[in-house]
């Protein structure tokens, strides 16, 4: 399959933007899947090779904010293999079965997390005291959020994020941080059964990968210098944003 240059420079774009926005706030997948899925590339190897360009953004923002010393280690390892075993799982189901219940759910996810944001207007600005303790958070949200990324995805950082700064109490800025290990985590191991599946276009991917450690420079060097109020700020757009593009992609594209 070839690409014009104008589909390439796209793709490249989308990519960089998807960094960008998913180091700040999550929900880069929103962005690069269906741009994927707009120059006629088949579901299954969209996911895939949208897994392969996004694992190098993830990596890049999780070693820039690891050498920042945002990201807290307790308990972090049980997260990392929790996280790992359930993406495996989850990619698993869906190169098995179809994503459209998923895409009923999220709607509502992104809606109640939108309404959350508008209606707590101090939260996430600064540490609180954990809802839970780290071993039961990770069980837990470790099993769920790595299920749903190695299954379908788009809005995972989102959904990380805002859970180690309800439960655990993290402000948003160090809850950012964290959810780049956990989010690369679980991109490493759907990639790793998408390969297995050969669901992934090599060129296309690293060619995007490019554009997304480019723009997870950019964001992360964003999250470090503006902090907690900064990524509250850019999270209410980009919560919005998916939620109004899921709800259209779900109930009116198709009609």
């Amino acid at each position: 399959m070839t690409y014009s240059y104008l589909q390439i420079i796209f793709l490249f774009a989308c990519a960089f933007f998807a960094g960008l926005v998913d180091t700040i706030a999550g929900g880069g997948g929103i962005i690069t899947i269906p741009a994927l899925l707009a120059v006629g590339i088949p579901p299954h190897l969209a996911l895939g090779t949208n897994k392969l360009q996004s694992s190098f953004g993830s990596l890049t923002a999780t070693i820039r904010f690891a050498r920042q010393g945002l990201v807290r280690t307790e308990s972090l390892l049980a997260g990392i293999l929790i996280t790992f075993v359930s993406a495996c799982l989850g990619t698993i189901c869906i190169q098995h079965m179809s994503s459209d219940i998923l895409k009923l759910i999220m709607p509502l996810m992104l809606a109640g997390v939108f309404l959350f944001l508008i209606f707590a207007p101090r939260f996430g600005l600064e540490d609180q005291k954990p809802r839970l303790g780290a071993l039961g958070f990770y069980a837990l949200f470790g099993t769920l959020i790595g299920f749903y990324d190695g299954f379908f995805g788009p809005g995972t950082g989102t959904f990380w994020a805002l859970s180690l700064a309800f439960f655990l109490g993290m402000n948003l800025k160090t809850a950012t941080a964290n959810t780049k290990v956990l989010n690369n985590t679980s991109n490493v191991a759907s990639l790793l059964f998408f390969l297995l599946g050969h669901q992934v276009l090599f060129g296309l991917g690293l060619l995007m990968a490019v554009g997304q450690v480019l723009g997870a420079m950019v964001g992360a060097r964003l999250v470090i210098r503006h902090g907690a109020h900064f990524v509250k700020i850019i999270f209410l757009f980009v919560v919005g944003g998916t939620l109004c593009k899921v709800v259209w992609s779900t109930f009116f594209a198709a009609r």
